[in-house]
């Protein structure tokens, strides 16, 4: 199971997850790839302090969002990274190509510079 909170603020999309994201919950995140294809939102962070197991199909979606993003000249950055998630996002590389906050505080700083 898998649940997102979605807050547009300041120029940011924040995508609060909780739960599993794999490939049998990725799909219901529809609605985050249909605000950044279709709207004027560039900058999304994700927070994934609350989730508790992510497969590969959970990271090529962090990455696809990754990509939406920088083809409108935005950023995309992880945050909240926890010990259930974090060898498995460590392992994909994926912290090559998303920039990785502690926090969604840190995360709109970054994005503002």
């Amino acid at each position: 199971m898998l649940s997102s909170i979605l807050e547009f603020r300041k120029g940011i999309l924040f995508v609060r997850l909780e739960g599993v994201l794999n490939k049998k919950t990725v799909e219901q995140l529809h609605d985050v790839v249909t605000l950044v294809k279709e709207n004027d939102i560039i900058n999304v962070v994700f927070n994934l302090e609350k989730v508790s197991f992510i497969d590969i199909k959970g990271i090529n979606f962090l990455l696809y969002v990754y990509e939406l993003s920088k083809k409108k000249n935005g950023k995309s950055l992880l945050c909240g990274i926890n010990s259930n998630v974090e060898k498995r996002i460590k392992e994909s590389h994926i912290l090559n190509y998303i920039k990785e906050a502690k926090n969604e505080l840190r995360a709109f700083d970054i994005i503002h510079i």
